[in-house]
């Protein structure tokens, strides 16, 4: 059978026992070093997707995906709804409005942003309802003004179900300055925990009592409420359900809200899968160290080698396709061990708990209690092509450098 003289020589040198076995031992290093790397990149970064996704659905889950408002209050809510049910993307669409204003208890203060909501219709579109840690959505009763609180601000100001305070809301008037107070008197109903930043910023209340305290007509909305499935595609489903509305209308998405907060998230796994990747360099210098002491070890086997014909391309062909071999074989255990880690990382880190008897993830802490894991092909993919890609870079130069030795040089002294 025929076989391309540098990939039989180069797979044999792989496999064959060195004289001196501190090389073996460094290629075996390079070999272990380049698989740690590729494991430590692909449970980083399903980890950092896991976290990336809770943080989706948690937040996302509570904030609007996009909202469609009038240059002035809907009269016929329904309408609006209907015709952005129209569009494929759209999933429910409900009544809504959005306030901001002061809270005060006891003399302390805290700004709170203030949905109104319908408790019938908003679980079409949130996830509240699954948070829910004293009282119930449906408590919210038009005429009550009764408030759902996050656990953040409800535990700040020492707040349970069935006490008061006072919402501030700033009015335009008439007065020097053009703007005046407003306070109106709310009943905690209901605290709820989403375990996110939300939990001390947002509070809910029915979106009638948000048209009143808006000075709005009874049965008037400030907006509407959309609930997207492919929440990506926001900015561009609402600007053609605004487009088929016509003149009049505008709209808003979770991009111009919470979109700093995953920039910066998707930055931050750019940045941690940089700084993990050069685990996987210090592991490529290895193989360079490995294969150098490689071509001076076979000094005399190149200079025979060339002797019998062969060309520098095909000694530079050996020692690029050891060191592939290394980095190959390196790679493919790391990706291996890696998505199994990534797949079973929650069991894992119950075991460590288990036999430290120390909580890692504290729900007291963190907004969860286990430790989530995405795994994604592409970022396999993508680690186990930059590992390989490094590994190859990393067996030029010793090549090269086998290639130029010259026979009689190296035949010299044997």
């Amino acid at each position: 059978m025929f076989r391309p003289l540098s990939i039989f020589i180069g797979i044999r040198y792989t496999g064959a026992k060195r004289r001196n076995h501190f090389i073996s031992f460094i290629s075996m290093t390079s070999m272990i070093g380049l698989a740690l790397g590729v494991l430590a990149m692909i449970v980083v970064l399903s980890v950092m997707n896991g976290f990336q996704k809770e943080m989706s659905t948690r937040i996302l889950g509570m904030v609007p995906h996009a909202s469609i408002a009038g240059t002035k209050p809907l009269d016929d809510w329904q309408s609006v709804a209907a015709a952005a049910k129209q569009n494929p993307q759209v999933q429910a669409a409900v009544p809504f409005a959005e306030l901001e204003g002061m809270l005060s208890v006891r003399g302390a203060m805290q700004p709170v942003q203030l949905h109104g909501i319908d408790p019938a219709l908003e679980p079409q579109v949130s996830i509240i309802d699954q948070h829910m840690q004293q009282g119930r959505l449906s408590d919210l009763r038009e005429g009550e003004f009764g408030v759902v609180l996050g656990e953040i601000t409800a535990r700040r100001f020492q707040l349970r179900v069935g006490d008061k305070l006072a919402l501030i809301v700033p009015e335009l008037s008439s007065v020097p300055g053009g703007i005046s107070p407003r306070m109106q008197r709310l009943n905690v109903v209901g605290i709820f925990k989403v375990g996110a930043e939300l939990d001390g910023s947002l509070a809910l209340i029915h979106v009638a009592d948000a048209a009143h305290i808006q000075r709005m007509q009874p049965g008037q909305v400030q907006s509407v409420r959309l609930k997207l499935k492919d929440l990506y595609q926001a900015p561009q489903v609402a600007g053609q359900i605004v487009a088929g509305l016509g003149a009049g209308y505008s709209s808003s998405d979770w991009t111009l809200t919470q979109g700093s907060l995953f920039s910066a998230m998707k930055m931050e796994k750019t940045m941690i899968g940089l700084l993990l990747l050069l685990i996987v360099a210090v592991a490529a210098f290895n193989i360079i160290a490995t294969l150098i002491m490689v071509v001076a070890d076979k000094g005399a086997d190149i200079a025979i080698l060339r002797t019998l014909g062969a060309t520098p391309g095909q000694i530079m062909g050996i020692f690029m396709v050891q060191g592939t071999v290394i980095g190959v074989i390196g790679t493919l255990i790391g990706a291996v061990l890696g998505v199994l880690a990534a797949l079973n990382v929650s069991q894992l880190v119950g075991w460590v708990e288990r036999l430290s008897g120390q909580q890692v993830m504290s729900s007291d802490v963190y907004f969860i209690s286990n430790l989530p894991s995405q795994l994604l092909l592409s970022d396999v993919l993508l680690i186990c092509g930059a590992a390989f890609t490094l590994s190859f870079m990393a067996t030029v130069y010793p090549s090269w450098r086998a290639a130029q030795i010259q026979p009689a040089e190296a035949l010299r002294y044997e």
